[in-house]
């Protein structure tokens, strides 16, 4: 029987649509040719009320912060709400911590990186985010900016952290992280089913 590991997206209001669709449907999707499922997806949010994405998308959370289970992969997703609003919303940069000090690997994706800035989490990494947001992250002292790039592996021995650039490159984000916890067979297998060009 394969281990189920919980993958927690964190929502908020104007969030990017596809900076949390995208890690969803990939990590959802992961399986290998025996079709044993790898990940449980869940969503997240500060309270457990409907959240209004980008564009008027209404999505409703799993869980709230008071109430999720243990979760194995943290993923931030960016969006005007992480760069404008929640990046000066302490209870959520606070969670951010807490969980990123338990999680297995954390991914950001798109503008997610500030949150991750913000929380400290990427002083002496290197990191990267949309490019229109890379002076944005380099204002955020001691963190070494990569341009140019669909996502940035800054794992050591005591944490796995990926971030990526934006939106679109959130999916080819994580499948690498699929990869990084699995397995290339199972990263195929999933980019394949989803029609996923990974190069």
């Amino acid at each position: 029987m394969t281990s189920i590991r919980t993958v927690g997206i964190l929502l908020f209001n104007e969030v990017e649509v596809l900076d949390f669709a995208g890690p969803f449907e990939v990590f959802s999707l992961a399986e290998n040719d025996s079709s044993d499922k790898h990940f449980d997806v869940i969503t997240i949010a500060e309270h457990q009320a409907p959240i209004s994405a980008r564009n008027g998308l209404t999505v409703i959370p799993d869980y709230s912060f008071d109430n999720h289970p243990t979760i194995d992969v943290l993923v931030i997703p960016g969006g005007y709400g992480a760069e404008k609003i929640e990046i000066n919303n302490p209870i959520v940069i606070d969670w951010i911590i807490s969980q990123a000090k338990i999680t297995e690997l954390t991914l950001s994706v798109c503008t997610g990186a500030l949150l991750l800035a913000k929380a400290g989490l990427l002083a002496g990494k290197s990191a990267t985010t949309h490019w229109m947001d890379l002076d944005n992250l380099a204002s955020y002292p001691n963190i070494e900016v990569i341009a140019n790039t669909r996502f940035v592996d800054a794992s050591d021995e005591t944490t796995k952290l990926v971030t990526s650039a934006g939106i679109s490159a959130g999916i080819h984000a994580s499948l690498y992280c699929v990869k990084k916890l699995l397995d290339s067979q199972t990263m195929q297998t999933t980019a394949r089913r989803m029609e996923f060009d990974i190069g």
